[in-house]
């Protein structure tokens, strides 16, 4: 008579099964990883199955790993070695460059009550800074940005003070003007983190423009942001505020960007290149330059004369801020497209599109009357502009010789605010003796102006460009 298996038994017996299989006889062996250059599991994964008495293999169908995104331009961009650090700095050190001129105005009119005395004082401020930004680049391109810029900060911090001495303590009119003119050696901020890029991505057009594009939309980033945190401090704090933080932020922000030694661009003590005036190019772009600035000096005013004679002065800085938005938001995404053709082909175009924009404000102004309207247009006017100032700079970077970079750049820049001062004269003058409507028709002038000066500008050869840019 047979013996009964006890119950125990049979579960042994079972996992002995489970174990006797030797390795080879597994159809697959789950410990095994997938080969390195494998980017997602097999077409068809198998699934072990365990039971009492067999190992069953069964399949499920196919099992994917989903691809991962590509990073974008811009976080390829600032994953450059070094590039969040002096960006950073930058950013506060360029803050106050929308800060400083509205900060004096509101703070020698509240107290001397005068906007004539303010306006003349500011005047000479950038009459002087005209004078000597190309020095300063000079000497950056020359001794380094560390050696040269940081000095030159601090003798402009030094006459931001004095200014705001002389007014706290009631000073003679005539040392406002020699205070404001000593902040003249501030550093094209802007400029020296453009230089940066431009050593950090040798060879590199596409990342370039993706960086010339960031630094444009930066610049108007902080022309947005400055003007409304200086009025802010100067009316809701006491009238030196605004000049008092901005200088702060100046100083701070240039010791963080120059403390970056490792991103610096090696300096020219002995440049034995041609200065960037007598580049070949340079010159027809900074007379369009000057037409472009006077498409921002005359906005800036007529805008602003355009709300007081609405009733809504307080309104003005808003919808200038909308304006500088657009054209943040376009830069950023400019420089994450791909232009086709050489920059000095899409400049054209790109001052075109301006200049055919500009003419929404005129036609809101002249037609309805309406400072929401006006607001709007304005804000899809702004859109041109940052295309066309990032070709702008393209430019000259790619026909300034490399040991004089900051030094064209600034040039540049010299030929924007040349053109915002005699924007904002014929602006002012238009408003004053015609209408604040009519008077948008400066801006659309100015920008066919540099449509004109664009496409009269001679194409230059490029054994020209190549020769000035490594000539040494």
């Amino acid at each position: 008579m047979p013996q009964p298996t006890p119950a125990h038994s049979s579960r042994t017996s079972s996992r002995s099964a489970l174990s006797a299989p030797s390795r080879s006889s597994l159809p697959f062996r789950p410990s095994r990883p997938f080969p390195p250059h494998a980017t997602s599991a097999p077409a068809h994964t198998p699934v072990l199955t365990v039971t009492a008495d067999t190992l069953v293999v069964a399949d499920f169908g196919p099992r994917t790993r989903r691809p991962r995104r590509p990073p974008g331009p811009y976080r390829r961009l600032l994953a450059t070695p070094g590039a969040r650090a002096f960006t950073a700095g930058n950013l506060l050190a360029r803050l106050p460059a929308g800060m400083f001129s509205v900060s004096a105005v509101v703070m020698i009119a509240g107290t001397r009550g005068s906007y004539a005395l303010a306006g003349a004082v500011t005047a000479t401020g950038l009459a002087a800074t005209a004078l000597a930004a190309p020095w300063t680049a000079r000497l950056v391109d020359r001794y380094g940005q560390a050696r040269a810029a940081l000095p030159a900060t601090l003798v402009a911090a030094l006459g931001s003070l004095a200014l705001l001495l002389c007014v706290r303590w009631d000073a003679p009119a005539w040392t406002l003007f020699a205070a404001y003119a000593a902040t003249a050696t501030t550093p094209n901020t802007g400029g020296m983190a453009r230089a940066r890029w431009a050593h950090l991505l040798k060879g590199d057009a596409g990342a370039l423009h993706t960086a010339n594009s960031f630094e444009q939309a930066m610049d108007e980033l902080c022309f947005m942001l400055g003007p409304v945190l200086a009025a802010f401090l100067c009316t809701g704090l006491f009238p030196e505020a605004g000049t008092l933080v901005a200088v702060v932020l100046l100083v701070t922000g240039m010791l963080l960007f120059t403390a970056q030694r490792s991103t610096e661009p090696p300096a020219r003590p002995r440049p034995n290149a041609k200065a960037p005036l007598r580049t070949p190019g340079i010159p027809a772009l900074l007379v369009v330059c000057l037409a472009t600035g006077g498409v921002f000096g005359a906005t800036e005013v007529v805008t602003i004369a355009f709300a007081d004679a609405q009733g809504h002065r307080a309104a003005a800085g808003a919808v200038l801020a909308l304006q500088a938005a657009g054209s943040c938001a376009a830069g950023l995404l400019y420089g994450a497209l791909k232009p086709a053709g050489p920059a000095a082909r899409r400049l054209p175009w790109c001052v075109a599109a301006m200049a055919a924009l500009l003419t929404l404000p005129l036609l809101a102004a002249s037609l309805s009357g309406s400072l929401p309207l006006l607001a709007l247009t304005l804000l899809v006017a702004g859109m041109a502009t940052a295309p066309t100032m990032v070709t702008t700079m393209t430019l000259v970077q790619q026909r300034t010789p490399r040991d004089r970079l900051n030094e064209g750049m600034t040039l540049a820049v010299t030929g924007l605010l040349g053109g915002i001062a005699c924007g904002s004269a014929a602006g002012g003058w238009t408003v004053e003796h015609v209408s604040p409507a009519a008077a948008y028709a400066i801006p659309v002038t100015a920008a066919a102006t540099a449509l004109l000066l664009a496409l009269l500008s001679p194409r230059t050869p490029r054994h020209s460009l190549r020769n000035a840019a490594h000539r040494h």
